[in-house]
């Protein structure tokens, strides 16, 4: 979805419960319908409406409170339902004529495809087929963090005010990054 805050927030609100159950219930007089909704969903956005706050070479036009209130279209609640939130700041020129040395899309897709298999064969004989599917009572068996770990993750949610969706999500990207290398 681009421009993610162009769309109404009341649109953006009934996404919460399909990308937490995987599932939409359509309702009317005559019954309800349900149907499987597994999907990730993508989203782009800009900081604010001229598009440069924060930006380190053009100034941003926008008010203070303007930005705010651009950016508080995306909810608290659907904030949290979303694996990996990240800022992207504008390239340079010289970084985008470049002739870089990014990683080639079949390297990354077989290292994503090793992930997968290494998810499957650790999920054999249950429901999950993959990380983001671990149900909060499930995680702990799955998802083993060192002491040092979980201790920069309580400290980081209590700094943070993390909800425990949040910190389960991490956990479960954790994972996933683990699976990858």
């Amino acid at each position: 979805m681009d421009e993610l805050t162009e769309f109404p927030r009341e649109t953006l609100e009934v996404l919460r419960q399909p990308i937490e159950d995987r599932n939409i219930t359509i309702t009317r007089v005559s019954g309800s319908v349900n149907y499987p909704a597994n999907f990730m969903l993508v989203g782009a956005m800009n900081p604010c409406k001229c598009g440069y706050y924060k930006d380190p070479e053009k100034s941003c036009t926008c008010a203070l409170h303007d930005v705010k209130k651009y950016q508080s279209k995306l909810s608290g609640p659907l904030l949290d339902r979303i694996d990996m939130i990240l800022e992207i700041p504008r390239e340079t020129i010289d970084i985008v004529m470049e002739d870089g040395s990014s990683e080639d899309s079949t390297v990354i897709k077989s290292r994503v495809l090793d992930a997968r298999a290494i998810q499957q064969k650790r999920y054999v004989g249950t429901d999950i087929i993959s990380n983001t599917q671990l149900q909060a009572k499930n995680i702990a068996q799955y998802v083993h963090i060192d002491e040092q770990g979980e201790q920069f993750l309580k400290q980081s949610a209590r700094q943070l005010n993390l909800s425990p969706r949040v910190v389960h999500r991490i956990m479960k990207l954790a994972r996933t990054i683990a699976d990858m290398e």
